[in-house]
C-alpha cells in the first residue's frame, strides 16, 4: 500500500483546515438566524472569517486538533497492523507539518510527547466488513467540547428540570440540561451525538459516531428523528447563542441513537461538538492506499466562502487597549465593551498556571495581558543561520480550567487582562474587582483570525513545558474581544446562565 501514508497525511490536513460541506451550510444559517450588531453576530463574522481563512491557507481552523480518532473498515484480509503503522507515521507527519498540534501528554509526567504518539495515541478503532475498500473515517474534537461531554444515570434530578424519568421525556431532559450546561465553553453553536443506553464506556463510543451523521439527515427511527427534531427546536429557544454570549443559535446538529443496556442501567452518554466540527472520510483502494473518493466533501466542487468580506468589521467605538495597562484604563471600562489589542501578551494556561502557584514567572507581568491559548507553532530557519517561531494557529482555550489559579496570578503578579473563552467563576470575579482587571471574551476556534493579528514572535519561556503549555510571548496589533467580565462586579456569563437556565425551566412536557 504505497499510497497509505500521503492518503492518511491529506485526510489528516484536510480535517483539520477544512469544515466539510454540511457543516458549512449549518453554520451559514446562523447568521441571518442573529441581529445586527449584536455580541453573537460579532462572534459568528469572525468565525465564519476563520473558516474562509483556514481553508484559503489550508491551516488548522481550530489550534486545539484534539485527540486524533480513526475509524477504520478493512475487508478480510487486509493488514490491521500496517494500517496502524500508517496512521501513526501520517499523524507524527502531520504534526510535523503544523497541521496538528502536539497534544499527546504523559497522563503521569505531564510530559508532551511532540509528535502526537503515546499510549493511547491516536485513537484507532477497527472493524472488518465485506466491501473491497478501505474506509478510514477521522474526527478531530478539541479538549474544550471534549470537557463538556457529559452522561446521565436515570433516574436523575437535574437543575432547572426536576426528576428525569427512565422513557423518552427524561431522555429529553438531559440532552437539553447537556446543551445549557455546555454554555460558551463548549464553542457554541455546537452538534451533539447521543446514546440512549448501552453501558457507561460504549455509550459514549456510541455518541461519538452518531457525530459522524451528517447534519442534514433524518434518523430511520421515527422515534428518535421526532426527538431529534424537537431538541433542535427547543435548544435554540434557551438563548445560549454563539460562544455563550446570548443570541437565537446554541445547536446546528443533534444525533441520537439507542443501544440495549441492562435491566439495572439506564445511561443517556451525550458528546458535544463545537463549532468547528472537524470530520471527514475516505475510501483507499485495498492494494495501493489512494483515495478512491471522499466522504462528505467533494474535491472538485469550489469551496464557496462564508463571509463576502475579511475581518472584524470596526464601528468606531472600540477601545484601544496597548499594554502595559493600568488599573484606571480597566476600571473604565465595561460589560460589553469592545477592545482592540495592540502590543504585548503572554500566553499561559493549564501548566503555566500551576507552575506560578509555585514559582515566580519568568517574566514581569506587572500591566500584562495573559491569553489563554496553546498556539500551534513551527520552528523555521531565519537565513541567517538561526531559527525562528511562526504562529500557525492561536485561538483562546476554555478558561474555567485556570478558575482555582487566576485570582492568585491577578492578584500576586499584577496582570490586568485575561483573555479566554466561555468565562470564569467567582474567585477570578472577586480578583478582577478587587485588583482592578478584566476577563476578555475572545472567540473560540478562530486560530486563524487570531493567528494573523501575531506580527512577531518575541521569545519564549518554560519550552519544557511543551509547545502548547509554554509561555509565550507575543507581539499583537488590531486583537479584538469582549470585555464579559469587568473590574465592577459584572459577569456576562453569569447573566447569560442565570437567563439560559430560566428558559430551560420553562421546557417542561406540555
Amino acid at each position: 500500500m504505497q499510497f497509505l501514508q500521503n492518503s492518511l497525511v491529506e485526510l489528516i490536513t484536510q480535517t483539520s483546515t477544512n469544515l466539510p460541506p454540511d457543516v458549512r451550510q449549518a453554520m451559514a444559517l446562523t447568521g441571518p438566524a442573529e441581529s445586527p450588531d449584536t455580541q453573537a453576530s460579532q462572534a459568528l463574522n469572525i468565525i465564519f472569517t476563520n473558516i474562509d481563512m483556514a481553508a484559503e491557507d489550508s491551516g488548522p481552523i481550530c489550534q486545539d486538533t484534539g485527540m486524533p480518532t480513526f475509524y477504520v473498515h478493512t475487508p478480510v484480509g487486509v493488514s490491521q497492523v500496517a494500517i496502524k503503522k500508517a496512521i501513526r507515521a501520517a499523524v507524527a507527519e502531520a504534526t510535523k507539518l503544523g497541521k496538528l498540534r502536539p497534544n499527546s501528554v504523559d497522563s503521569l509526567t505531564g510530559k508532551n510527547s511532540g509528535d502526537n504518539l503515546g499510549p493511547g495515541t491516536p485513537v484507532i478503532h477497527f472493524e472488518q466488513w465485506e466491501e473491497d475498500e478501505v474506509e478510514i473515517k477521522l474526527m478531530l474534537k478539541g479538549g474544550g467540547c471534549e470537557n463538556k461531554n457529559i452522561q446521565y444515570s436515570l433516574p436523575a434530578t437535574l437543575d432547572k428540570l426536576g426528576r428525569a424519568d427512565r422513557d423518552i421525556e427524561g431522555v429529553r431532559k438531559c440532552i437539553l440540561h447537556a446543551v445549557w450546561q455546555a454554555q460558551g465553553q463548549g464553542c457554541a453553536p455546537g452538534a451533539i451525538g447521543v446514546c440512549i443506553g448501552s453501558d457507561r464506556a460504549h455509550g459514549y463510543d456510541v455518541a461519538k459516531e452518531q457525530l459522524f451523521r451528517t447534519l442534514d439527515d433524518t434518523n430511520p427511527d421515527p422515534v428518535l428523528a421526532e426527538l431529534e427534531a424537537r431538541i433542535m427546536q427547543e435548544a435554540n429557544t434557551l438563548g445560549v447563542g454563539p460562544m455563550g454570549l446570548g443570541g437565537k443559535t446554541s445547536l446546528i446538529g443533534c444525533k441520537i441513537a439507542a443501544a440495549n443496556r441492562l435491566p439495572a442501567s439506564f445511561f443517556v452518554s451525550v458528546a458535544y461538538n463545537c463549532w468547528a466540527f472537524r470530520r471527514l472520510g475516505v475510501r483507499l483502494d485495498a492494494q495501493s492506499g489512494a483515495i478512491t473518493r471522499w466522504l462528505y466533501r467533494d474535491p472538485s466542487r469550489p469551496v464557496e466562502k462564508m463571509t463576502k468580506s475579511e475581518g472584524f468589521p470596526l464601528t468606531g467605538r472600540e477601545v484601544v487597549l496597548q499594554a502595559p495597562l493600568t488599573e484606571a484604563q480597566m476600571r473604565s471600562l465595561k460589560v460589553g465593551d469592545v477592545v482592540i489589542i495592540k502590543g504585548e501578551m503572554y500566553t499561559g494556561r493549564d501548566a503555566v498556571h500551576h507552575h506560578l502557584m509555585h514559582h515566580d514567572p519568568p517574566v514581569d507581568m506587572n500591566g500584562s495581558v495573559l491569553y489563554h491559548c496553546g498556539p500551534v507553532m513551527l520552528k523555521q530557519s531565519d537565513g541567517k543561520g538561526g531559527d525562528k517561531w511562526t504562529v500557525k494557529a492561536a485561538g483562546p482555550t476554555t478558561s474555567i480550567r485556570e478558575e482555582p489559579y487566576e485570582w492568585h496570578v491577578i492578584g500576586k503578579y499584577g496582570v490586568r487582562a485575561v483573555i479566554g473563552k466561555g468565562g470564569m467563576g467567582p474567585k477570578t470575579l472577586a480578583a478582577l474587582k478587587e485588583h482592578g482587571a478584566v476577563y476578555l471574551n475572545a472567540i473560540g476556534g478562530a486560530a486563524q483570525f487570531y493567528a494573523r493579528t501575531v506580527k512577531e514572535v518575541l521569545g519564549v519561556n518554560l519550552i519544557e513545558l511543551g509547545i502548547p503549555e509554554a509561555m509565550w510571548h507575543l507581539k499583537v496589533d488590531g486583537f479584538p474581544a469582549i470585555v464579559t467580565m469587568d473590574s465592577h462586579g459584572n459577569s456576562l456569563h453569569a447573566d447569560v446562565e442565570k437567563a439560559t437556565g430560566e428558559q430551560l425551566a420553562k421546557l417542561q412536557p406540555a
